[in-house]
């Protein structure tokens, strides 16, 4: 076995086409390594200075009527996670700040991808495209030979006669493949930790855990190519048909089977428009719906001269003005609730959809995990999206509480500077690796079944593989 490994070891470093192949690949990789962690530092330190920038302009606002300050509103940005700078994932297309104002729940800006043409989105390679999509080619083109090419030589007969056994055959020819692209993958994996360790971007939600989770990841879709490889090898009659085959597999995992999970989740799955959801949450807004009413003017003054024991709005101990429109803050929550719920909820049905299909592409279901590690999938943005919401609303209620509380119905009331500097800025804690995890089951399990699936076809093939 030793021997085997060796020999394939060499003869893999000793081809011309390994070493290009490493070269360009190498280099796009730690180039798109490198890139990513400077961009998402550099989008983390913009982020940090625009929200001083922004709290310090909400606590010199100077005096004025505490629903006027609700409205004057503050920006909330989305940290960047350690592991962004491998994979960007959806960040560029949902943005990572937001607008928080009184009566609205705004959508998120600072969409790189909206600016971008077709050209430049196809060109921001990321660490973990390289990854998903180049390194199992250079796997399929050192694979793709390793059986079928000793049997066109008629050598694999002569191997079998000196009484090596099939499996020990094909496990050295893996392990000296595989050493030979450890050669070019571990020295980009300690430029990932040293990453991590020298300067992560933001705060890190476990990023050592996370990355070793990630490489583990990696390791597994890999592995699974190899092992595919394998058998297709040991299956095909040529070694030209074992490539053709391996890149047919290849085009489908990579480019055709990605295209039509985006398609088959948006039909079966549609969304509105941008314009359409929006005209459905004004419409709504203005006319209420079902058991979601606007609240009623008149019966809240009565309710509140009632509760109080007063006959005249200027006697109530509140401000009537306040408390009404805390009322209108909360029939808005309701309408955003109900639309944004269903928003979130069919994206994340579109994502099942996704990691459902990756039964016939791995790359899905990698993909999913990449970005789930990474903090740049769906289900994290909406876990932002939540907290920043809830800091809205709570920012409203207090800034109609105050008003309702310290002044009188006709009254003219400025709060002044201490109520700005009371209210807390948004502590935004990021979700653990088990809260990740546990949205990727279905992934974790169509990635092992590979995995698992592989092997065994692998080893069949070579159990039964012809040599002449």
């Amino acid at each position: 076995m030793r021997h085997i490994v060796r020999k394939e070891f060499t003869d893999v470093l000793r081809d011309g086409r390994f070493r290009w192949c490493a070269i360009l690949v190498g280099a796009l990789l730690l180039v798109s390594l490198g890139h990513g962690w400077a961009q998402a530092r550099s989008a983390q330190q913009e982020h940090a200075a625009a929200q001083a920038t922004a709290r310090d302009h909400w606590e010199s606002q100077g005096e004025k009527n505490p629903h006027s300050a609700a409205h004057y509103g503050i920006y909330a940005f989305k940290p960047r996670l350690a592991l962004s700078f491998v994979d960007e994932g959806v960040d560029p297309y949902t943005g990572t700040s937001v607008w928080l104002e009184a009566h609205r729940q705004n959508d998120f800006l600072l969409r790189p991808a909206q600016d971008a043409t077709a050209a430049q989105r196809i060109g921001a390679l990321t660490a973990a495209q390289v990854l998903q999509h180049l390194v199992p080619l250079l796997i399929i083109l050192l694979t793709f030979g390793a059986l079928a090419g000793e049997r066109e030589r008629g050598t694999l007969r002569q191997l079998l006669a000196t009484g090596i056994g099939r499996r020990e055959l094909a496990v050295g020819k893996a392990l000296g493949i595989a050493g030979a692209l450890a050669l070019l993958l571990v020295p980009a994996a300690l430029v990932g930790a040293a990453a991590l360790v020298v300067g992560s971007p933001g705060p890190a939600a476990s990023p050592l855990a996370r990355g070793v989770v990630l490489a583990g990841v990696y390791l597994a879709y890999f592995t699974a190519f190899l092992a595919l490889s394998l058998a297709v090898s040991a299956w095909a009659r040529s070694a030209r048909t074992a490539l053709v085959i391996l890149l047919g597999v290849w085009v489908v995992n990579g480019l055709v089977a990605p295209r039509v999970a985006v398609d088959l989740s948006k039909w079966l799955h549609p969304t509105p428009s941008a314009l359409e959801f929006a005209r459905n949450v004004e419409r709504e807004m203005a006319s209420g719906v079902e058991d979601i009413s606007r609240p009623d003017r008149a019966a809240l003054t009565e309710r509140l001269l009632a509760e109080h024991g007063v006959e005249r709005v200027e006697d109530l101990p509140v401000n009537e003005v306040g408390v009404y429109l805390q009322e209108s803050e909360e029939f808005g929550n309701r309408i955003f609730d109900r639309n944004y719920g269903a928003l979130w909820d069919t994206f994340e049905r579109q994502g099942v959809v996704h990691e459902a299909l990756a039964v016939v592409a791995p790359l899905l279901a990698v993909r999913t995990l990449s970005m789930g590690l990474a903090g740049t999938d769906v289900e994290q943005h909406r876990h932002f999206a939540t907290a920043a919401e809830a800091y809205r609303r709570d920012l409203m209620r207090r800034m109609n509480g105050d008003l309702a509380e310290n002044s009188r119905t006709g009254d003219t009331y400025l709060a002044g500077p201490e109520l700005w500097e009371e209210t807390p800025p948004l502590e935004y804690a990021a979700p653990t690796l088990g809260w990740v995890l546990g949205n990727r089951i279905l992934s974790i399990l169509v990635l092992g079944t590979w995995l698992v699936g592989a092997v065994l076809a692998a080893a069949a093939r070579v159990r039964r593989a012809e040599v002449g």
